[in-house]
């Protein structure tokens, strides 16, 4: 389980538009969002990051930088970057399974072709998102087993306002006992 306020796994990818993302070389003012996502199968994950793809402009002013990527193959990546209309969204692929299990995210086993009928992999990692501060530590994580009901971007976009203009500390950084 990744902590917040400690640094999260090291992160590099190659990107659809044929350069890398490496977590240790991005600079935003305030975060850098990673969203996992299961992959060109998932007609849930194309809609959600459409909804990212328009409002990546505005995550960029608040200071967030944003990527999405997946254990995809470059191919169907590019396929799936293409589908989603991505021109703000940096778009990675190729995220191995023990770097997904690294990132705490839950893997599925493929069950035969989707509902939109493409194929899913033998192996696939389920949704995670993450802001990562400029220091390499974690503000905010989310990590789901099935493809719905994720976290809302809009509301997400509207609290930066706040955790910035009141410096909110990352929360659920507590690891010692419990009674």
């Amino acid at each position: 389980m990744l902590i917040p306020r400690q640094p999260v796994p090291s992160l590099s990818v190659p990107l659809v538009d044929g350069g890398t993302f490496d977590l240790a070389s991005e600079t935003p003012e305030f975060a850098t969002m990673v969203v996992f996502y299961r992959g060109l199968h998932c007609p849930i994950c194309a809609t959600y990051l459409k909804e990212l793809e328009a409002l990546t402009p505005q995550f960029n002013e608040k200071g967030v930088t944003t990527l999405a990527l997946s254990s995809d193959d470059a191919g169907r990546a590019a396929e799936f970057a293409t589908k989603i209309g991505a021109n703000n969204l940096r778009v990675g692929h190729s995220v191995s399974l023990p770097k997904a299990k690294e990132w705490g995210l839950y893997i599925s086993e493929g069950h035969g072709t989707t509902s939109i009928g493409i194929e899913e992999p033998a192996k696939f990692s389920e949704p995670g998102l993450f802001l990562i501060k400029p220091d390499g530590t974690l503000y905010f994580g989310n990590v789901q087993t099935m493809p719905f009901a994720r976290p809302d971007f809009k509301p997400l976009l509207g609290a930066l306002d706040f955790v910035k203009a009141k410096n909110y500390p990352a929360r659920g950084e507590y690891t010692g006992p419990v009674a």
